[in-house]
């Protein structure tokens, strides 16, 4: 009797929140809308206390505050400078900073930072107000948004460092990182935390110093003589990563990360028996459910895991021109190591892709990596930028 009580009453409230949606106006994504109103009334039903039900409604408002800003500027590729906030006008950093955002501005991308000072408003400067996007945390003793992101709409001020974050990396397609303090090796350690785990979708990182400083050479020797060789990372963790103190060398590796790959799909592989490959390999959201690109898909870049538990996935990789039979067989000798089973191969798009229509004008690529090899996936992508049939620089 009790459990026929608790279904009425839930249906009650199923009815209740669609009619609430229904008076607010509230028809796209309706399921997820109707999962977070769910998810609010259950913090009271679970006698949440006051401190965390704040800390949940702040966070959210936040965020909602965020995308609306970056949604302005949906299909545009964005950038994420990161680097210290004290780093003062005449110091070579800024310069290399303003040189930067400045090259890859004219190239049609949009700079985020932090929106501080230091190498921040120096990146933004170089973008110039209408390719910049700020994103700054209340501090009390310091960093107080600049003045080049604070004379237009395209800035957000958040409370917490976390959801600061989460937009600094979400929304881009690649990362430059200058040397900073403890908040840029936060950062760039998170990224590379993430691009480890397949919880990104991979990106460019550049490590960009001054001429001739040996600040990220030194965080490389740490990385490979404390962290490798004690077998905490694997040995090629940091190939993904470019150092270099050239602003050239570093647009060069942004912009040609995306010279010939498009974007990814997970899809689940029915032939295949055994684990998943990696807990944590990329995976894209709501856009086409599984898909991640570099435009039009705003929220891609942090991903959840391949949606089958039970079975390996097949990865779809989208690419701007089509490469030749020569071209696969050169890849699937180079990459073997990487295939839990079968070849890399030109498909048609598949059958999840036709139902939600992704990008089924784009030649692609599929393939069944082994657990663990998301790590090469990198290497892959290079690989695939490099093919003759790749598009010109």
């Amino acid at each position: 009797m009790a459990e026929v009580e608790r279904m009425s009453n839930e249906d009650a409230l199923a009815r209740a929140i669609a009619e609430l949606l229904d008076e607010a106006g509230v028809r796209a994504q309706r399921k997820l809308i109707e999962r977070l109103v769910e998810t609010s009334i259950g913090l009271g039903r679970d006698g949440t206390s006051r401190a965390n039900l704040k800390l949940s409604s702040a966070a959210l408002s936040e965020m909602r505050r965020a995308f609306r800003i970056f949604a302005g500027h949906d299909g545009t590729p964005k950038v994420t400078i990161f680097g210290s906030a004290r780093t003062l006008l005449d110091d070579p950093l800024w310069v290399q900073a303003e040189a930067t955002a400045r090259r890859l501005a004219e190239q049609g991308w949009m700079v985020v930072t932090g929106a501080g000072p230091g190498i921040m408003e120096a990146a933004a400067r170089g973008a110039g107000p209408q390719q910049s996007l700020g994103v700054s945390i209340r501090l009390p003793f310091e960093e107080k948004p600049n003045d080049m992101i604070n004379q237009d709409g395209n800035h957000v001020a958040m409370r917490y460092f976390f959801t600061r974050k989460l937009m600094l990396v979400k929304e881009s397609s690649g990362f430059v990182c200058l040397p900073g303090g403890f908040g840029t090796l936060d950062e760039t350690f998170e990224l590379l935390t993430l691009q480890q785990t397949g919880k990104m979708l991979p990106a460019p990182i550049v490590l960009l110093d001054r001429p001739g400083g040996g600040f990220w050479r030194g965080f490389e020797r740490f990385v490979r003589e404390e962290l490798t060789d004690y077998g905490m990372i694997s040995p090629g963790d940091l190939d993904r990563v470019l150092i270099t103190d050239s602003v050239e060398a570093a647009v060069e590796e942004i912009e040609g990360f995306w010279r010939n790959f498009d974007s990814l799909r997970w899809t689940p592989d029915r032939s295949a028996t055994g684990p998943r490959p990696g807990a944590s390999a990329p995976r894209g959201g709501d856009a086409g459910e599984g898909s991640a690109a570099r435009e039009g898909s705003s929220h891609a870049h942090l991903a959840p895991s391949p949606a089958n538990e039970a079975q390996y996935d097949r990865l779809v990789l989208r690419l701007r021109n089509a490469p030749s039979e020569e071209e696969i067989a050169e890849l699937n000798e180079r990459f073997a190591d990487m295939l839990a089973e079968g070849r890399i191969e030109a498909t048609e798009p598949l059958q999840p892709e036709v139902a939600d229509r992704d990008r089924l004008d784009l030649p692609r690529l599929t393939l069944v990596p082994t657990p663990r090899a998301i790590g090469r996936l990198h290497v892959l992508i290079r690989a695939i930028n490099e093919l003759g049939s790749a598009p010109s620089r």
